[in-house]
């Protein structure tokens, strides 16, 4: 980058830091990829997956054990993180190395996007290949977030950065709001789609079921279509005319290296990071598991009522997110992104201790309203708060895996955690549990030194 400006190979000027047309270029690949966390994370897959098992107690087999199936998808999912955290630092450093991230961003949107594809043929008969897509489409998302993290600093200045990221986060809900819509129409009235419903309850039952697993190919062509834009204008990097070498790959691990010897100078960045890993592994946990929640420990009348029920609640999530994320961009501005986060993380803790008692659908909705509130918000926040702590630096990709190590291992830990408490007693007591990282992550924020200037 040089004097606000990205360069390609042959030094021609491709857009301006700060600029309207790069900041929405970035910004709208949430647009193209918050499909994923929606309907295959959070809404119709969860259902979907507790479909296929017909009662409450029945156990599923795979890799030679015996376990509850919320606790399968648990374990997978931290797999899967773990695996992002183990490679993302190795792929950042050849990243780095060679100036180009934009195309492992694209390996990773379309690994995802095939994920989802072939969730169409997820089967218990062929578990272990139905895991692998839903392994791939986990893996492509968090994946591709490592180097679109990493371009906020770089296509933002400072003063831009919160509105920006906040921008982001509201364009995914929106999107994907909008393509669950459609989904759920497909789900709920599957003859105006040309699905055969027959003349029997198992008939409509297994229309609905087919327009669930359509659902998951329409979430893989929106994000390989849409993500084009985003493709299309933002840089390849600062390229250097590097090539990858065997030595290059501990380049990454090398930088992280390099990133924590700088966090020993960087008070403020150091303890952030510690509040940051505390309380993401309460937030991630809970967007993780909350639909396997509500399908499990709610009393919805029947199969219907829970169907509708689960995914309204989703979709009241997403709406109110996009105020949640504006109003905290605001509030930060006003109050310091510190403060905002202890808020935030506040208003978490409270909702961990409304979700053990709650039973009714009701209640189930009313906790979604202020889940919807916070979770933008904190996401957003956290990324921008994290971007404007950094010191003077074009090696942003170091520092954002180095975010996103630190978060994707503090995930491995609650979900691990989570599905601990899961298998020995119940979700209740796991959610309930996650009250005590949102007030460790609370405390540790109020120990981040306010204004304190970066080492350069």
């Amino acid at each position: 980058m040089k004097n606000g400006f990205f360069y390609c190979n042959m030094a021609k000027t491709l857009a301006a830091k700060g600029s309207k047309k790069l900041l929405n270029a970035w910004a709208f690949y949430d647009w193209a990829n918050s499909v994923y966390t929606l309907t295959i994370a959070s809404s119709i897959f969860p259902i979907f997956y507790s479909a296929l098992f017909t009662s409450e107690d029945e156990l599923v087999s795979a890799f030679g054990f015996e376990m509850k199936p919320t606790v399968l998808i648990e374990i997978i999912t931290a797999f899967t993180f773990l695996v992002v955290a183990v490679s993302s630092p190795i792929l950042s450093g050849i990243a780095d190395y060679v100036g180009n991230k934009k195309n492992f961003m694209k390996f990773f949107c379309y690994l995802g996007s095939i994920g989802c594809v072939g969730l169409y043929w997820f089967d218990l008969n062929h578990i272990h290949t139905s895991l692998l897509f839903y392994f791939m489409g986990l893996l492509g998302y968090w994946g591709s977030l490592v180097f679109y993290n990493s371009y906020l600093p770089d296509i933002a200045f400072e003063e831009q950065q919160d509105r920006i990221s906040a921008k982001g986060f509201s364009m995914g809900y929106i999107g994907s709001v909008l393509l669950l819509l459609f989904n759920l129409a497909m789900v709920m009235k599957p003859e105006w789609f040309g699905f055969d419903i027959g003349t029997t309850q198992e008939d409509l039952n297994l229309a609905k079921f087919e327009a669930m697993k359509i659902s998951f190919i329409t979430v893989g062509i929106w994000w390989a279509l849409f993500s084009q834009y985003t493709f299309a204008v933002l840089p390849k990097g600062i390229s250097n005319g590097h090539k990858v070498t065997k030595d290059v790959l501990l380049n990454g691990f090398k930088e992280l290296q390099a990133v924590w010897k700088q966090l020993k100078q960087d008070l403020r960045l150091k303890r952030y990071l510690q509040a940051f890993f505390v309380f993401s592994m309460a937030v991630q946990t809970i967007m993780l598991i909350a639909v396997y929640f509500g399908e499990k420990e709610i009393a919805w009348a029947d199969d219907g009522e829970k169907t509708t029920g689960l995914i309204i609640s989703i979709l009241v999530i997403q709406l109110v997110a996009i105020l949640g994320a504006v109003l905290t961009s605001r509030a930060s501005d006003k109050f310091g992104n510190i403060r905002t986060l202890i808020v935030v993380n506040a208003i978490w803790m409270c909702l961990c201790f409304y979700a053990y008692f709650m039973e009714t659908p009701t209640q189930f909705y009313i906790a979604a309203g202020f889940v919807g509130l916070v979770m933008g918000g904190v996401q957003a926040l956290a990324r921008s708060t994290y971007s404007k702590f950094l010191p003077e630096t074009e090696d942003t990709a170091s520092y954002f895996s180095f975010y996103d190590v630190a978060e994707k291992i503090g995930i491995v830990i609650g979900m691990i955690l989570f599905a601990i408490v899961d298998e020995n007693y119940n979700m209740r007591y796991a959610i309930l549990f996650l009250f005590l990282f949102f007030l460790i992550g609370i405390i540790l924020l109020f120990r981040v030194p306010r204004n304190v200037k970066a080492p350069e």
